[in-house]
């Protein structure tokens, strides 16, 4: 029978089976049981959250391909201040840095305004030392979601728009969110109802 975990992503190890310089997401995993598992699509080193693993290769490839647009919600703070002006621009779709044709069209949405220091708990230590040297830069939270999938995706859309990520957490997939009561680094099967919902998206 085919194995699908839903797995919440550290920041600080990349989605790889294996690496030689860096913790992978598979050494979460039992080493019994590593060979025949992948990840499912990828999340950056320090991106967290909602990460599929599995040894279905059909249902990565259904989420994976171009054209299925399978939706992926991440939660964010970012540097910057988000406009409705800017809003709109990400909901026409933004040309990023790159790229001859505008991003798909995605939603965002602004969840609260503060400063720097608000969110020093949520920052690497390479990024409170730089970014707290300024303790007034204006930051913000939101929740976007996309249609597709290119390299550093999100961090180039909001760029795109004069704001700066600095904290990335992908929070749903298709129908699917990710469990609140899986701690970081912590996997469990997906249950019917959810494998239903990721094979429908």
């Amino acid at each position: 029978m085919p194995r699908y975990y839903m797995f919440n992503k550290p920041k600080g190890c990349v989605t790889a089976k294996r690496d030689s310089l860096n913790k992978t997401v598979m050494d979460y995993f039992p080493v019994g049981e590593r060979e025949a598992l992948h990840p499912s699509g990828r999340l950056d080193k320090d991106t967290e959250g909602f990460l599929i693993v599995t040894d279905d290769g059909m249902l990565t490839h259904r989420l994976m391909q171009p054209k299925a647009h399978v939706a992926k919600t991440y939660f964010f703070y970012a540097i910057g201040v988000l406009t409705e002006e800017k809003i709109r621009a990400i909901g026409e779709g933004v040309l990023m840095k790159g790229r001859d044709v505008p991003a798909l069209p995605a939603q965002i949405r602004l969840l609260s305004e503060g400063v720097i220091t608000d969110i020093a708990d949520h920052l690497s230590e390479e990024k409170r030392d730089r970014l707290l040297k300024f303790p007034s830069q204006k930051i913000f939270s939101g929740e976007i979601t996309i249609v597709e999938g290119k390299n550093h995706q999100v961090k180039r859309m909001l760029r795109a728009i004069d704001c700066c990520v600095v904290y990335l957490k992908r929070t749903q997939i298709g129908g699917v969110k990710l469990d609140e009561a899986l701690a970081s680094g912590e996997y469990r099967e997906l249950t019917a109802e959810e494998l239903r919902g990721l094979m429908s998206a």
